[in-house]
């Protein structure tokens, strides 16, 4: 409603106002509903599909979780790193967004597994220890859940 009365007054200001209000406080509602998802007590394994592509994108599982957790320590302060689907490559890609900017809205890339690291999501448990919350993130990832945002995405 906010929106619609400053485009209807062209008050380019608060239509700038409240898109940053809306990219922070909506990326953030995408941004945990998919990371939720993300996560199971449960094992589960990549589909072969996710597993084959991987592969393709970076040779093998262990180098694919390497790179991410590099993208997840590397993040400055608040924010997010992502495993995507570029569909114009038809390429998995790692990327970092900081905040709660949402992935798919700011690169492009569709997001198939986000890790939160943000201090609120790990600093109770692992303290400055950024790299061991990484590391057990992949003990509860949800791949089952993965896999269909992969097969979704194509």
């Amino acid at each position: 409603e906010q929106l619609q009365d400053a485009v209807a007054k062209k008050d380019v200001s608060k239509i700038i106002q409240l898109g940053n209000a809306i990219k922070f406080n909506g990326g953030g509602h995408i941004n945990h509903s998919i990371f939720w998802k993300n996560l199971s007590p449960d094992r589960s394994d990549p589909s072969a599909e996710l597993q084959k592509a991987l592969n393709r994108d970076f040779q093998n599982m262990e180098n694919f979780k390497k790179e991410m957790k590099a993208a997840a320590v590397a993040v400055q302060g608040s924010g997010w790193a992502w495993l995507g689907y570029n569909k114009k490559t038809k390429l998995l890609q790692i990327a970092a967004c900081p905040n709660q900017d949402p992935l798919e809205a700011t690169t492009g890339l569709v997001p198939l597994l986000g890790i939160d690291v943000w201090e609120h999501a790990y600093y109770l448990q692992y303290k400055n220890l950024r790299p061991n919350y990484v590391d057990a993130i992949f003990d509860v990832v949800n791949w089952k859940d993965v896999s269909e945002r992969l097969s979704k995405a194509q």
